[in-house]
């Protein structure tokens, strides 16, 4: 409670300094007459960015909600063509890349899902062209030629429905114009030795239709980490019983890929706007991504000797290098998707298609967006992910599709009187396939029933269909001029229907107790959630807002497809309930010094229940996804630009981030490897039949050794104290009607823990990255050359992780061994030279 106040305290304080600096200037603004934000904005100073954080268009200072605003011109400046890289130069925004399960974690304000089931969808969704794009291995799409970025902060239940606990993306891709525009691209990053080529042209074919083609390709003839493995030996044994005694056959295995990758994507869009009153506007889009290594990233870098558990030639380094090997060419041979010389890789491919309609009467907007969106990912990996000798090797591969249909209509009245509505309703309609083999233990079965099984310990087969209906409302209410108070709330149904199958378990591990083949558990999970939102704006000048909202979220439950099923396991360790957050959180919006400066304030305070965090149970060697209790954030978010009149051309921005995200009653999460007792890991997993369990204190008359914790008072993943950003921004006149432009980025993070179960090793230092980019070009724009650098400081980061397979003792007992870490690394430092003409 205490610590609540302080914190409490901290933010009021900040709060009220950023509303003191604004009140000069409201006193000012009282004495003079408004002039309207887009006059002020011509005469120079900064200039304001649109938005639609809450479905209709506003300007980022007139919203009421915590939002960062990235501009088509910035996402060029800086090529910020993916979330990775939009994450890395971003305050309060994680996202980690990771091989198997969900693809990839997305981390907003400390709060996002970790990324072991592909059942888990993200705490911070992401949205396209207004549709809902939930998957972790949207990180694979390709986001380029695009109109503006909006990174959403807290929950954003109201607007953007479901799975929105955390905030929202929301990516707007670029229109056709009233001009034909040509555009041509050519870029060459040195690190990874990689080509990237784009192509967009945009016409109107009438005065009512647009239509805008975009083409981007690239290859990497380098990974960006170093490959470090060599070639190691695999052996198996040819038995059916652990009593055989058989004759290895040694398998030599080479090294795996270093994560070098090809891309190419297109979108059309066409634009048809017949009369002032309505918009059709139809996107397209297919895209391919391909990598010979999806673990290339996965760094061993924190081991208790210093060297890997598993072959002590592989050092432990925070370092941009990893270790795997590629598939035997006997097992590649036959393992379904394995690719022919054993190589690991990656293959993703995605369409998509969308249609916003917009309907513009005297007072009344009706928009309708209809989206279906297809993707299809398969991997081969090391799932051992460290190059060694022996029957612990892990190779796997996978292959899943996940489809969605969408359609949401909504309804914005705009009459002169005070009080306005938006209704909308909401459809959507999912299913994800899943299957996956794995060949581990040194097993092989000569006598399998199918060949391609001869090598593997198990396979699965797994698939869930979704359903969701949802209505939501919100009433606008203007008492009085500058005051607005809006209250509205969405009511989501939704059903989700799975099956989990293994058809094949090799018979040592059947009778080891470890799989249960032959088996289909099935599930029939039905959820209905209320979400109020309430928020509150009032304006003393067109420059200032003061703001506060009430705001709750709901992110669904479901099923882990991607579980392991064994005799101690069943339909609870597949189940999982929804997460749910409330809370406040209010600031001021200003723009000061006759718009020569931005500058704002946000507090916040949210509390999360049911938080779903997925781990492996090794006392009954299955895959879980729990509600691990509770968790709260809060904290304080200061931002600021200033443009000068008297020297154009020039900006500094920067911002200070305050959060302290902490788990609240957290009883029966997971231990991490070596956790001993003395260490927290001091409970006990009781099966009472419900989807989490419980766990109970640790008996030591009755138990051998505990396996949970409560994880209240450690920090949730990926959650740093403090982050603050500092740039500088300057375009300079030069003779002959050149502009030389330069930007400095930098990104300072405090220390953090990357992985979610409260482990020390984990923790990843403060650090400082730095981007910057330099470029030459037309007065007109018409041709320029530039060089932009990427974490020029070349920092080493985790953002995400695990323990090492088969490392790490005594877990839950008096005295343990940690586990091997591996980390899910950022990108290292990258310069890419580029030109681009335009016609």
């Amino acid at each position: 409670m205490r610590t609540h106040l302080r914190i409490g305290r901290g933010a009021f304080g900040l709060l009220m300094a950023g509303t003191a600096l604004a009140l000069p200037a409201v006193a000012q603004a009282q004495d003079r007459p408004e002039e309207p934000q887009t006059e002020a904005a011509e005469q120079g100073g900064i200039q304001d960015i649109v938005v639609t954080a809450r479905k209709r268009t506003e300007t980022t200072q007139d919203v009421p909600v915590a939002v960062t605003a990235i501009s088509a011109a910035t996402i060029q400046k800086y090529d910020l063509t993916s979330l990775e890289r939009i994450a890395a130069s971003t305050p309060s925004f994680v996202v980690g890349r990771s091989p198997s399960g969900s693809g990839a974690t997305l981390v907003l304000r400390g709060i996002g899902s970790n990324t072991t089931s592909i059942g888990l969808e993200q705490s911070v969704a992401v949205i396209v062209d207004g549709a809902y794009y939930g998957q972790g291995r949207t990180i694979n799409e390709g986001f380029f030629d695009l109109g503006r970025l909006e990174i959403l902060k807290g929950p954003q239940a109201l607007f953007f429905g479901k799975n929105a606990t955390a905030g929202v993306v929301s990516i707007t891709t670029a229109d056709p114009g009233d001009e034909l525009e040509v555009i041509a691209r050519a870029g060459y990053e040195f690190r990874a030795r990689q080509m990237v080529g784009e192509a967009i042209i945009s016409t109107p074919l009438s005065d009512t239709l647009g239509v805008r083609l975009a083409i981007r390709g690239s290859k990497m003839n380098r990974g960006y980490f170093k490959q470090i493995g060599t070639d190691q030996t695999y052996p198996t044994l040819d038995r059916t019983s652990t009593s055989q005694v058989v004759t290895p056959t040694n398998h030599v295995s080479g090294p795996a890929g270093d994560g070098r990758s090809e891309e190419f994507y297109v979108r059309g869009t066409v634009k048809w706007e017949p009369t002032d009153q309505f918009t059709a506007t139809i996107k397209a889009n297919y895209g391919t991504n391909n990598s010979n290594n999806p673990a290339a990233s996965s760094v061993l870098y924190n081991c208790p000797t210093g060297k890997s558990a598993g072959n002590p030639a592989i050092p432990c380094a925070r370092a941009f290098q990893s270790s795997a090997n590629r598939f035997p060419s006997a097992i590649a041979a036959t393992v379904p998707f394995a690719n022919k010389d054993g190589q690991t890789g990656n293959q993703y491919k995605s369409w998509a298609i969308n249609a916003n309609l917009a309907y513009e009467m005297d007072h009344v907007t009706l928009t309708s967006v209809t989206n279906y969106n297809w993707n299809r990912n398969i991997f081969q990996f090391d799932g051992d992910s460290v190059s060694r000798s022996g029957a612990p090797g892990v190779f796997a591969t996978e292959w899943s599709t996940f489809h969605a249909f969408s359609e949401e209509l909504r309804a914005l009245t705009s009459y002169d009187g005070p009080v306005n509505l938006m209704v909308g309703g909401y459809y959507q309609k999912t299913k994800r396939d899943y299957l996956a083999w794995t060949a581990s233990g040194g097993l092989e079965n000569s006598n399998a029933p199918q060949p391609f099984q001869r090598y593997l310990a198990n396979s699965k087969d797994s698939e869930t269909e979704g359903e969701t209906i949802a209505g939501f409302g919100q009433v606008i209410y203007k008492p009085v001029d500058r005051v607005e108070l809006t209250g509205g709330v969405r009511y989501t149904h939704e059903t989700k229907d799975s099956y989990f199958l293994q058809p094949y378990s090799h018979p040592v591990r059947v009778t080891q107790g470890i799989f249960l083949p032959g088996t289909t558990i099935r599930s029939n999970q039905t959820f209905n959630d209320w979400s109020p939102e309430v928020t509150f704006s009032f304006k003393p000048t067109s420059d200032i807002n003061i703001w506060g909202a009430y705001k709750t979220a709901y992110k669904s439950g479901g099923f882990s497809n991607s579980g392991i099923l064994s005799p101690n396991a069943g339909l609870p360790d597949f189940e999982f309930d929804p997460e749910k957050a409330r809370g406040f959180e209010g600031g001021i919006k200003t723009m000061l010094m006759d718009r020569q400066l931005r500058f704002n304030v946000t507090a916040y305070s949210y509390k999360y229940t049911n938080l779903q965090l997925d781990f492996f149970r090794s006392d009954i060697f299955a895959f879980t996804t729990i509600n691990a209790g509770s968790a709260g954030t809060r904290g304080v978010e200061v931002d600021f630009e200033f443009a000068p009149r008297g020297l154009d051309g020039f900006d500094i921005h920067g911002s200070i981030n305050y959060n302290k995200s902490r788990y609240g009653n957290a009883i029966g999460a997971p231990c991490y490897a070596g956790q001993t007792r003395a260490q927290g890991c001091n409970l006990v997993y009781v099966n009472d039949g419900t989807p989490n369990g419980t766990a109970r204190p640790f008996n030591a008359a009755t138990d051998a050794v505990a396996n949970r914790q409560n994880l209240k008072g450690h920090p949730t993943a990926n959650a740093p104290e403090w982050v603050g950003t500092l740039g500088v921004n300057y375009d300079a006149k030069l003779p002959g009607g050149l502009t030389l432009g330069m930007a400095v980025d930098a990104r300072y993070s405090d220390s953090y823990l990357a992985t979610a179960f409260g482990n020390l090793a984990t923790l990843q230092n403060s650090y400082v990255n730095l981007d910057a980019s330099l470029r030459l070009r037309t007065e007109n724009e018409r041709w320029e050359l530039a060089v932009i650098g990427k974490n020029l400081t070349n920092r080493w980061y985790a953002t995400g992780g695990t323990d090492a397979p088969n490392t790490g003792s005594g877990t839950g007992g008096t005295t343990g061994v940690l586990a091997d870490q591996i980390g899910f690394a950022t990108l290292p430092r990258t310069v890419m030279v580029q030109a681009t003409f335009k016609y």
